[in-house]
């Protein structure tokens, strides 16, 4: 939704970014793993969740990372994350 009163708009930026440096705000939480480099245990542990067909946003969850980092991670070991064996939206195919 876009605002009508651009100087209201403008007003609330400012607050909302005073409010955050100061403190008062914060943002969200970081993953555990955040910036840290993967080990080749949690590489392993990657293939085997994305062998499971465990969601993308699970496996961060589970291994502390961003769906991203996740994403990026097992592009470069060449690991699909897209899950096998299933129909898109439970569909059933027709004959």
């Amino acid at each position: 939704m876009a605002c009508l009163n651009i100087g209201r708009c403008a007003r609330s930026v400012i607050v909302k970014t005073q409010l955050l440096l100061n403190g008062e705000i914060a943002m969200t939480k970081t993953p555990k793993n955040h910036g840290k480099a993967w080990t080749t245990e949690q590489e392993n542990q990657l293939r085997q969740l994305a062998d499971q067909n465990t969601p993308t946003r699970v496996i961060g969850l589970k291994m502390g990372r961003t769906p991203d980092s996740i994403s990026s991670k097992a592009s470069g070991l060449g690991v699909s994350l897209k899950p096998v064996n299933q129909s898109p939206y439970n569909r059933k195919k027709t004959p």
